[in-house]
Protein backbone atom coordinates (compact mmCIF):
# COMPACT_ATOMS: atom_id res chain seq x y z
CA UNK A 1 0.00 0.00 0.00
CA UNK A 2 1.16 3.36 -0.78
CA UNK A 3 1.38 6.46 1.00
CA UNK A 4 -1.82 8.01 -0.21
CA UNK A 5 -3.71 4.64 0.44
CA UNK A 6 -2.68 4.68 3.76
CA UNK A 7 -4.17 8.36 4.23
CA UNK A 8 -7.00 7.36 2.79
CA UNK A 9 -7.05 4.51 5.07
CA UNK A 10 -6.47 6.53 8.32
CA UNK A 11 -9.39 9.47 7.06
CA UNK A 12 -11.87 6.66 7.16
CA UNK A 13 -10.91 5.54 10.62
CA UNK A 14 -12.02 8.78 11.72
CA UNK A 15 -14.88 9.44 10.00
CA UNK A 16 -15.77 5.87 11.03
CA UNK A 17 -15.42 5.92 14.57
CA UNK A 18 -12.95 3.56 15.13
CA UNK A 19 -11.35 0.63 13.51
CA UNK A 20 -14.18 -1.58 13.84
CA UNK A 21 -16.40 0.24 11.52
CA UNK A 22 -14.10 1.38 9.15
CA UNK A 23 -13.18 -2.12 8.74
CA UNK A 24 -16.17 -2.74 7.98
CA UNK A 25 -16.76 -0.18 5.53
CA UNK A 26 -14.16 -1.27 3.81
CA UNK A 27 -15.07 -4.77 3.68
CA UNK A 28 -11.64 -6.05 5.48
CA UNK A 29 -10.62 -7.80 8.71
CA UNK A 30 -10.08 -5.17 11.32
CA UNK A 31 -6.77 -6.57 12.66
CA UNK A 32 -5.39 -5.45 8.76
CA UNK A 33 -6.86 -1.64 9.55
CA UNK A 34 -5.20 -1.90 13.05
CA UNK A 35 -2.01 -3.20 11.47
CA UNK A 36 -1.94 -0.58 8.84
CA UNK A 37 -2.43 2.15 11.20
CA UNK A 38 0.75 0.86 13.26
CA UNK A 39 2.34 0.83 10.58
CA UNK A 40 1.32 4.17 9.51
CA UNK A 41 2.59 5.75 12.74
CA UNK A 42 6.01 3.79 13.06
CA UNK A 43 6.48 5.76 9.51
CA UNK A 44 5.87 8.69 11.11
CA UNK A 45 7.25 8.72 14.47
CA UNK A 46 4.06 9.70 15.67
CA UNK A 47 0.92 8.45 17.69
CA UNK A 48 -1.95 9.77 15.47
CA UNK A 49 -5.05 8.08 17.71
CA UNK A 50 -4.94 7.56 21.54
CA UNK A 51 -6.36 3.75 21.80
CA UNK A 52 -7.71 2.80 25.82
CA UNK A 53 -9.97 -0.58 26.10
CA UNK A 54 -12.75 1.79 26.63
CA UNK A 55 -12.05 4.76 23.46
CA UNK A 56 -10.12 5.88 20.78
CA UNK A 57 -9.07 9.47 19.99
CA UNK A 58 -6.92 11.67 18.02
CA UNK A 59 -3.84 13.13 19.40
CA UNK A 60 -2.87 16.46 18.68
CA UNK A 61 -0.49 15.05 15.82
CA UNK A 62 -3.56 12.90 14.14
CA UNK A 63 -5.83 16.13 14.34
CA UNK A 64 -3.06 17.86 12.09
CA UNK A 65 -2.39 14.86 9.65
CA UNK A 66 -6.48 14.02 9.35
CA UNK A 67 -7.04 17.73 8.41
CA UNK A 68 -3.84 17.50 5.85
CA UNK A 69 -4.62 14.34 4.86
CA UNK A 70 -8.00 15.21 3.54
CA UNK A 71 -6.82 17.97 1.80
CA UNK A 72 -4.08 16.20 -0.25
CA UNK A 73 -6.96 13.50 -1.65
CA UNK A 74 -9.08 15.96 -2.41
CA UNK A 75 -6.18 17.94 -4.60
CA UNK A 76 -5.13 14.55 -5.92
CA UNK A 77 -8.63 13.40 -6.53
CA UNK A 78 -8.71 16.72 -8.06
CA UNK A 79 -5.99 16.73 -10.30
CA UNK A 80 -6.86 13.28 -11.48
CA UNK A 81 -10.12 14.54 -12.98
CA UNK A 82 -8.76 17.39 -14.66
CA UNK A 83 -5.51 15.77 -16.09
CA UNK A 84 -7.78 13.01 -17.41
CA UNK A 85 -10.08 15.21 -19.24
CA UNK A 86 -13.72 14.56 -20.13
CA UNK A 87 -15.56 12.35 -20.09
CA UNK A 88 -13.82 11.48 -16.64
CA UNK A 89 -14.51 7.76 -16.35
CA UNK A 90 -16.01 7.05 -13.05
CA UNK A 91 -15.83 3.57 -11.17
CA UNK A 92 -16.38 1.42 -7.79
CA UNK A 93 -19.18 1.88 -5.54
CA UNK A 94 -21.84 4.96 -4.96
CA UNK A 95 -23.32 4.25 -1.26
CA UNK A 96 -26.17 6.22 -0.71
CA UNK A 97 -29.48 6.64 0.91
CA UNK A 98 -32.83 8.14 0.15
CA UNK A 99 -36.43 8.44 1.28
CA UNK A 100 -38.53 5.51 0.07
CA UNK A 101 -41.08 7.67 -1.92
CA UNK A 102 -38.60 10.33 -3.79
CA UNK A 103 -36.38 7.17 -4.41
CA UNK A 104 -38.72 4.59 -5.92
CA UNK A 105 -40.41 7.43 -7.89
CA UNK A 106 -37.79 9.51 -9.28
CA UNK A 107 -33.96 8.70 -8.58
CA UNK A 108 -34.61 5.27 -10.35
CA UNK A 109 -35.02 6.57 -13.84
CA UNK A 110 -32.30 9.31 -12.78
CA UNK A 111 -29.58 6.37 -11.96
CA UNK A 112 -30.69 4.17 -14.96
CA UNK A 113 -29.54 7.09 -16.67
CA UNK A 114 -26.49 7.75 -14.62
CA UNK A 115 -25.48 4.05 -14.90
CA UNK A 116 -25.97 3.71 -18.55
CA UNK A 117 -23.24 6.37 -19.04
CA UNK A 118 -20.99 5.12 -16.08
CA UNK A 119 -21.02 1.25 -16.68
CA UNK A 120 -18.13 0.56 -13.84
CA UNK A 121 -20.05 1.83 -11.49
CA UNK A 122 -21.77 0.28 -9.02
CA UNK A 123 -24.59 1.01 -6.72
CA UNK A 124 -25.22 0.85 -2.88
CA UNK A 125 -28.97 2.27 -2.59
CA UNK A 126 -30.95 2.49 0.82
CA UNK A 127 -34.19 3.43 0.24
CA UNK A 128 -35.49 4.59 3.27
CA UNK A 129 -37.15 7.13 6.01
CA UNK A 130 -35.39 6.51 8.82
CA UNK A 131 -32.98 8.95 9.76
CA UNK A 132 -29.40 7.64 8.69
CA UNK A 133 -25.85 8.53 9.95
CA UNK A 134 -23.65 8.84 7.03
CA UNK A 135 -20.71 8.44 8.43
CA UNK A 136 -21.19 5.92 11.15
CA UNK A 137 -23.04 3.49 8.30
CA UNK A 138 -20.62 4.58 6.03
CA UNK A 139 -22.27 6.69 3.08
CA UNK A 140 -21.02 8.78 0.75
CA UNK A 141 -24.27 10.80 -0.24
CA UNK A 142 -27.48 11.12 1.38
CA UNK A 143 -30.83 12.82 -0.54
CA UNK A 144 -32.54 14.63 2.18
CA UNK A 145 -36.19 16.79 1.82
CA UNK A 146 -36.10 18.79 5.01
CA UNK A 147 -34.88 21.93 7.02
CA UNK A 148 -31.31 21.20 7.53
CA UNK A 149 -29.50 21.97 11.03
CA UNK A 150 -26.59 19.40 11.41
CA UNK A 151 -23.47 21.40 10.66
CA UNK A 152 -21.27 18.66 10.03
CA UNK A 153 -22.52 18.22 6.92
CA UNK A 154 -22.62 19.97 3.65
CA UNK A 155 -25.09 19.94 1.74
CA UNK A 156 -26.11 20.77 -2.30
CA UNK A 157 -29.69 22.27 -3.17
CA UNK A 158 -31.06 19.78 -5.78
CA UNK A 159 -34.80 20.86 -6.05
CA UNK A 160 -37.85 22.91 -4.60
CA UNK A 161 -39.84 20.87 -3.36
CA UNK A 162 -43.60 21.64 -3.36
CA UNK A 163 -46.82 20.88 -1.92
CA UNK A 164 -50.75 21.08 -2.78
CA UNK A 165 -53.57 20.31 -0.63
CA UNK A 166 -55.93 17.66 -3.19
CA UNK A 167 -58.73 14.83 -3.08
CA UNK A 168 -60.60 12.81 -5.29
CA UNK A 169 -63.03 14.61 -7.48
CA UNK A 170 -66.15 12.00 -5.76
CA UNK A 171 -64.98 13.19 -2.32
CA UNK A 172 -65.12 16.70 -3.42
CA UNK A 173 -68.80 16.04 -5.26
CA UNK A 174 -70.33 14.54 -2.04
CA UNK A 175 -68.46 17.24 0.70
CA UNK A 176 -68.34 19.92 -1.34
CA UNK A 177 -65.24 21.87 -2.60
CA UNK A 178 -63.60 23.91 0.08
CA UNK A 179 -63.36 27.58 -0.99
CA UNK A 180 -61.40 29.47 2.01
CA UNK A 181 -59.65 28.25 5.00
CA UNK A 182 -62.10 28.20 6.97
CA UNK A 183 -63.97 25.66 5.28
CA UNK A 184 -61.44 23.09 5.66
CA UNK A 185 -62.76 22.36 9.21
CA UNK A 186 -65.89 20.35 7.63
CA UNK A 187 -63.51 18.00 5.57
CA UNK A 188 -61.69 14.87 7.16
CA UNK A 189 -57.99 14.53 6.22
CA UNK A 190 -55.36 12.36 5.56
CA UNK A 191 -52.68 12.84 7.50
CA UNK A 192 -48.65 12.60 6.21
CA UNK A 193 -46.84 11.43 9.77
CA UNK A 194 -48.07 10.54 13.00
CA UNK A 195 -47.81 13.61 14.70
CA UNK A 196 -50.87 13.71 17.77
CA UNK A 197 -51.99 17.40 16.54
CA UNK A 198 -51.34 18.88 12.87
CA UNK A 199 -51.88 21.98 11.62
CA UNK A 200 -52.47 23.56 7.84
CA UNK A 201 -50.35 26.92 7.02
CA UNK A 202 -51.19 29.17 3.79
CA UNK A 203 -50.95 32.12 2.77
CA UNK A 204 -53.11 34.43 0.85
CA UNK A 205 -52.54 36.55 -2.26
CA UNK A 206 -52.11 39.25 0.05
CA UNK A 207 -49.86 37.80 2.10
CA UNK A 208 -51.89 37.19 4.90
CA UNK A 209 -51.36 33.88 6.93
CA UNK A 210 -53.89 31.47 7.92
CA UNK A 211 -53.27 28.47 10.17
CA UNK A 212 -56.10 25.59 10.34
CA UNK A 213 -56.23 22.78 12.78
CA UNK A 214 -56.84 19.37 10.47
CA UNK A 215 -59.51 16.42 11.49
CA UNK A 216 -56.70 13.25 10.69
CA UNK A 217 -59.23 10.31 9.64
CA UNK A 218 -56.18 8.42 8.56
CA UNK A 219 -52.13 9.10 9.20
CA UNK A 220 -49.51 7.19 7.97
CA UNK A 221 -45.77 7.66 7.39
CA UNK A 222 -45.72 6.97 3.39
CA UNK A 223 -47.10 9.25 0.67
CA UNK A 224 -47.90 7.04 -1.56
CA UNK A 225 -50.20 4.99 0.54
CA UNK A 226 -51.79 8.68 1.02
CA UNK A 227 -52.27 9.54 -2.19
CA UNK A 228 -53.69 6.56 -2.86
CA UNK A 229 -56.17 6.45 -0.35
CA UNK A 230 -57.54 10.11 -1.28
CA UNK A 231 -57.66 8.26 -4.63
CA UNK A 232 -60.25 6.40 -2.94
CA UNK A 233 -62.54 9.04 -1.81
CA UNK A 234 -61.19 8.91 2.03
CA UNK A 235 -60.45 12.60 2.37
CA UNK A 236 -57.88 15.56 1.87
CA UNK A 237 -54.66 15.00 1.73
CA UNK A 238 -51.81 17.39 2.06
CA UNK A 239 -48.55 15.86 0.21
CA UNK A 240 -45.50 16.96 -1.84
CA UNK A 241 -46.20 17.36 -5.75
CA UNK A 242 -43.55 14.88 -6.63
CA UNK A 243 -45.76 12.02 -4.94
CA UNK A 244 -48.96 13.25 -5.78
CA UNK A 245 -48.30 14.40 -9.52
CA UNK A 246 -49.30 11.14 -11.52
CA UNK A 247 -52.51 10.98 -9.95
CA UNK A 248 -53.47 15.10 -10.85
CA UNK A 249 -52.18 14.33 -13.95
CA UNK A 250 -54.76 11.65 -14.33
CA UNK A 251 -57.79 13.42 -12.96
CA UNK A 252 -57.45 10.78 -9.76
CA UNK A 253 -56.86 13.84 -7.60
CA UNK A 254 -58.03 17.59 -7.67
CA UNK A 255 -56.39 19.98 -6.09
CA UNK A 256 -57.69 22.65 -4.16
CA UNK A 257 -57.76 25.92 -2.57
CA UNK A 258 -54.83 26.92 -5.62
CA UNK A 259 -54.74 30.75 -4.70
CA UNK A 260 -53.24 30.12 -1.35
CA UNK A 261 -49.42 29.22 -1.05
CA UNK A 262 -48.59 26.33 0.68
CA UNK A 263 -44.81 26.12 2.42
CA UNK A 264 -42.30 24.51 0.46
CA UNK A 265 -39.50 22.40 1.07
CA UNK A 266 -36.39 21.66 -0.42
CA UNK A 267 -34.14 18.61 -1.56
CA UNK A 268 -30.51 18.67 -1.09
CA UNK A 269 -28.03 16.29 -1.66
CA UNK A 270 -25.96 16.28 1.76
CA UNK A 271 -22.17 14.47 2.66
CA UNK A 272 -20.16 14.84 5.92
CA UNK A 273 -17.83 17.73 5.96
CA UNK A 274 -14.88 16.96 6.45
CA UNK A 275 -15.05 13.64 4.11
CA UNK A 276 -13.35 13.28 0.45
CA UNK A 277 -16.11 13.69 -1.98
CA UNK A 278 -15.60 11.40 -4.15
CA UNK A 279 -15.52 11.83 -8.38
CA UNK A 280 -18.27 9.78 -8.37
CA UNK A 281 -20.66 11.47 -5.63
CA UNK A 282 -19.40 14.75 -6.91
CA UNK A 283 -21.10 14.13 -10.74
CA UNK A 284 -24.36 12.45 -9.33
CA UNK A 285 -24.84 15.25 -7.37
CA UNK A 286 -24.51 17.64 -10.79
CA UNK A 287 -25.97 15.20 -12.80
CA UNK A 288 -29.37 15.17 -10.28
CA UNK A 289 -28.73 19.06 -9.32
CA UNK A 290 -29.57 19.61 -13.62
CA UNK A 291 -32.16 17.36 -13.51
CA UNK A 292 -34.38 18.49 -11.17
CA UNK A 293 -34.00 22.12 -10.60
CA UNK A 294 -36.44 24.69 -9.53
CA UNK A 295 -39.21 23.85 -11.74
CA UNK A 296 -38.82 20.00 -11.29
CA UNK A 297 -40.17 17.83 -14.20
CA UNK A 298 -43.18 16.58 -11.89
CA UNK A 299 -44.27 20.27 -11.47
CA UNK A 300 -44.80 21.10 -15.03
CA UNK A 301 -47.92 19.03 -15.72
CA UNK A 302 -49.65 20.40 -12.50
Amino acid sequence: MGQLEDMAMFVRIVDAGSITKAAEQLNTAKSAVSRRLKELETRLGSQLISRTTRQSNLTEAGELYYQRANSIINKVDALNEHIGGSPTHIAGTLKMTAPLSFGLLHLSEAIHEFAGEHPDLNFELDFSDRHVDLVEEGYELAIRIRELQDSSYQARRLALIRFVLCASPAYLSQKGTPEKPEDLKDHAFLQYGLNKESQLHLTDAQGQKHKIAINAKIKATNGDFLVNMAAKDHGLVHIPTFIAHQKLVSGELQCVLQDYRLPTLNAYAVYPKNRFLSQRCRHLIDFLAKRFGDEPYWDHAI
